[in-house]
C-alpha cells in the first residue's frame, strides 16, 4: 500500500501556539545578559577571579541576581522549547505508518541549524554560540517522541544525577572529599596549636590544602592568555579572529560532549512537558502556580546558596557542585510556570505579549546579538569599548540591547511574517522559497516557489 501524502509547511497565523514565541522571546532575549560579558570583557581574567573587572556592590548584585536568575536558566527554557518544537513538527509522524517525510524535514532542519552554528562560530566569531550545540543534541532526539511523559522525564533527569554525583566533575563525590580534607586541615592546625609533633596525616593533609590554594592563584599559562587576548583586541581582523577562535576549541574539547548531552536530557524533558500539557499552557492556573512556588522554592534558593559560597572565595565544600543541574532546571521550569500563569490574567497577557515578536524571530535576534557585540560595539575595529566595563555596566548594557531588540523585532515582524534567518532556514530545510512579506489581504499567503529544480 502506498504511503499517503503528506502537505508540510511552517505553522503560521492562528495554528501558532503563542505562549511558546513569548517563551522563546525571553529566553533568546534573557540570554543576553550572559552572553554580553563575554564580548565585552577579558574573558580568560574574569573566569580565574570574577572581582578582577569590578566588585562594586552594584557589580555584586549584578553578578548574584544574573548568576541566581538567568545563567543556565534560559538555555534550559530554549532546550525545553527544542523538544517542544520537535512534537509540533512531528504530530504526523507519531505512528509507526507515520510519513518518512516529517523525518527527513525533521534532519534536514538539524543539519542546517548546525551549520548555521558554525557559521556563528567561525565567521560572527562568537565562541559561547549554543546552535551546533543543540542541534548536535536534537539529531538524536526524533526517536524518543514515542515515548510516555514519565519514562522521557526519568532520562532526561539522567544528567542532573550524574552531575550530582560527579559526572564530568564536582558532585558528591568531590564535596565529600573536600569536607573530609577540611576536618583534617582543621585536626592538623589544631594539633600545631597544642604542640603536638606533626603526623604523616597531618602533613599529607596541609600539602593537599597548600596545593588547591595555589591552583587558585593566577600562573604564567594564564597571564600568557590574558595577554593574549588583550592584544587581539588592540589589533586587526586576524589576531581578534584567532582569539575567537581559540576559545571555542578551547570549550569544544573540555564542554561540547558534555555541553550535548545536558541539551539532549532537557530536551527530553521538554517532550515530556508537552505531553502534559505543561509547556504549552493547557493546565489550569492553579497547577502553575503550584509549579511555580515549588520550583522557584527550590532552585532559587539552592542557586542563592550557591552563589553566596562563590562569593566567599574560600575552598571550603559548596553544595552547588551537587546541586547545580538540578537548580537550573528548577528555575527554568519555574519560569516556564511564570509566564503560563501570567498569560492566564488579562494583565500578564498584555505584559507578556510583547515578547512575542521576538519570539518569532528569535533565531535572527540571537545572530543580530553575535554581529552587534562582535563586530561593532566591542571589536577594535568598531566602537572598540571591550574591556571598559564591571558587572553592572555590562547589564545595563544588555538591558539597553534588549529594548532596541524588541523595537526593531515588532518593526520587523509588522512588515514580515518571520525573521530574515528563519525565513532562510525554513526556506532550506523544506527546499521551497518560503514567503517573507506579509500577504495585503490578511488570511492568505503566497505558496512558496522550488528551491530547488
Amino acid at each position: 500500500m502506498a504511503e499517503p501524502l503528506v502537505s508540510l509547511a511552517p505553522v503560521r497565523g492562528k495554528a501558532r501556539i503563542d505562549v511558546l514565541d513569548i517563551l522563546r522571546g525571553l529566553a533568546i532575549l534573557g540570554i543576553f545578559y550572559i552572553n554580553v560579558p563575554y564580548m565585552a570583557a577579558p574573558i580568560w581574567q574574569f573566569s580565574a577571579d570574577i572581582r578582577s573587572i569590578g566588585w562594586s556592590p552594584a557589580d555584586q548584585t549584578a553578578w548574584a541576581l544574573v548568576n541566581v536568575l538567568l545563567a543556565g536558566t534560559q538555555r534550559c527554557l530554549l532546550e525545553f522549547l527544542f523538544g517542544a518544537g520537535m512534537m509540533v513538527l512531528a504530530r504526523k509522524a507519531m505512528t509507526p505508518e507515520g510519513p518518512v517525510a516529517v523525518a527527513d524535514l525533521y534532519w534536514r532542519r538539524n543539519l542546517w541549524l548546525l551549520a548555521f552554528g558554525l557559521f556563528d562560530v567561525f565567521v560572527l566569531l562568537w565562541p559561547g554560540d549554543i546552535l551546533h550545540i543543540y542541534a548536535l543534541a536534537a539529531l538524536f532526539l526524533f526517536p524518543f517522541r514515542t515515548l510516555g511523559p514519565k519514562l522521557l522525564l526519568a532520562l532526561g533527569l539522567g544528567w542532573a544525577v550524574l552531575c550530582a554525583v560527579g559526572i564530568p566533575e564536582h558532585g558528591v563525590r568531590h564535596y565529600a572529599d573536600r569536607a573530609a580534607l577540611v576536618r583534617q586541615v582543621d585536626d592538623a592546625h589544631a594539633h600545631q596549636r597544642s604542640g603536638e609533633a606533626p603526623s604523616v596525616a597531618d602533613a599529607k593533609a596541609l600539602a593537599d590544602w597548600d596545593r588547591l590554594a595555589a591552583a587558585r592563584r593566577p600562573d604564567a599559562e594564564l597571564h600568557a592568555r590574558i595577554d593574549q587576548e588583550i592584544k587581539a583586541h588592540q589589533g586587526g581582523f586576524i589576531p581578534y579572529a584567532r582569539s575567537a577562535w581559540d576559545y571555542w576549541g578551547y570549550l569544544a574539547e573540555q564542554w561540547l560532549v558534555w555541553d550535548v548531552i545536558e541539551a539532549f536530557c532537557t530536551m527530553l524533558i521538554g517532550v515530556a512537558l508537552w505531553k502534559w500539557g505543561v509547556i504549552q499552557g493547557e493546565r489550569s492556573r492553579r497547577f502553575y502556580l503550584v509549579l511555580m512556588l515549588a520550583a522557584y522554592g527550590f532552585g532559587i534558593t539552592a542557586r542563592a546558596i550557591g552563589v553566596s559560597e562563590s562569593i566567599a572565595f574560600t575552598l571550603m565544600p559548596r553544595t552547588s557542585w551537587i546541586t547545580a543541574e538540578f537548580a537550573r532546571l528548577a528555575v527554568g521550569l519555574g519560569h516556564l510556570a511564570l509566564v503560563n500563569y501570567a498569560l492566564q490574567t488579562r494583565a500578564g497577557n498584555a505584559l507578556l505579549s510583547v515578547f512575542k515578536a521576538p519570539g518569532r524571530m528569535a533565531f535572527s535576534l540571537y545572530f543580530l546579538q553575535q554581529f552587534a557585540g562582535k563586530y561593532i560595539v566591542f571589536a577594535p575595529f568598531g566602537l572598540g569599548l571591550w574591556g571598559r566595563y564591571g558587572w553592572a555596566q555590562m547589564a545595563a548594557i544588555s538591558t539597553m540591547g534588549i529594548v532596541l531588540l524588541v523595537l526593531f523585532a515588532h518593526a520587523w515582524m509588522g512588515r514580515f511574517t518571520s525573521g530574515p534567518l528563519e525565513w532562510l532556514w525554513r526556506s532550506l530545510a523544506y527546499v521551497q522559497w518560503q514567503p517573507l512579506r506579509r500577504p495585503a489581504v490578511s488570511g492568505t499567503e503566497p505558496a512558496g516557489a522550488p528551491l530547488l529544480g
